[in-house]
């Protein structure tokens, strides 16, 4: 059985200088093409269910193909649950199986992201699984601005919450299908200063391969979530 949490996917990859690809899946055939992949290269893969995932297939229904999956792979694979705006949602998540949680609060006020994320945290920690968080906000392509995490902030949100990943805005976008944008490193320098905890592009398909391949080995970003 190769199901495992975020944290035991991440904290190697922190520790030995590489990131750990967070796919966004929509169905049956691209996961499964996902952890093909995965054990062609001997990669540890994060199969996620987004917004959009979850809006024509029911919680249940994703837990048991990514268990399913994960159970019969030779590599590490994460059944991760992407951008999730309740407790409600991340509790079913956890009790229909998922082995991760992604709670986003990062259009919230600090103090309440930082309480909804820590509460999460802990009911995640407390069934054995691991747990995402956001501080500053991801805007989209042709859509809402993000808003750059400020590094004395995220800093504060992972001590805090407790996160076992921490997403950070860096001059990233969610939905972009062309790399023409580059991550603020400047920024992200700052943010390493001040905490430990892995760190997580969202976006990560417009992020220049090279620069991802740069920041993959040479810097505490340990997952780049993958979508356009």
């Amino acid at each position: 059985m190769s199901l495992v949490t975020l944290a035991d996917a991440l904290q190697p990859a922190l520790k030995h200088g590489y990131a750990v690809a967070g796919v966004v899946c929509l169905g049956w055939e691209d996961m499964r093409a996902f952890v093909t992949a995965a054990e062609l290269e001997r990669a540890p893969i994060i199969l996620q269910a987004g917004p959009a995932c979850r809006e024509h297939t029911p919680l249940p229904v994703l837990a048991r193909m990514f268990r399913h999956l994960a159970e019969n792979a030779s590599v590490p694979v994460v059944a991760h649950l992407d951008h999730a705006y309740s407790a409600e949602e991340c509790g079913q998540a956890i009790a229909e199986g998922f082995t991760s949680v992604m709670y986003d609060g990062s259009r919230k006020p600090l103090r309440e992201n930082i309480e909804e994320t820590a509460s999460i945290v802990a009911m995640a920690h407390a069934a054995g699984i691991s747990c995402e968080g956001e501080i500053g906000f991801v805007g989209y392509a042709g859509g809402a601005d993000s808003t750059g995490t400020d590094p004395a902030e995220a800093a504060l949100f992972a001590r805090e919450t407790g996160v076992d990943a921490m997403a950070i805005s860096v001059g990233n976008l969610h939905l972009q299908q062309s790399q023409g944008g580059k991550l603020d490193e400047e920024r992200l320098l700052s943010i390493e200063a001040v905490t430990d905890v892995p760190l997580v592009i969202h976006g990560g398909s417009g992020v220049p391969v090279s620069q991802r391949l740069a920041l993959a080995t040479g810097s505490r970003i340990c997952k780049f979530n993958i979508g356009t």
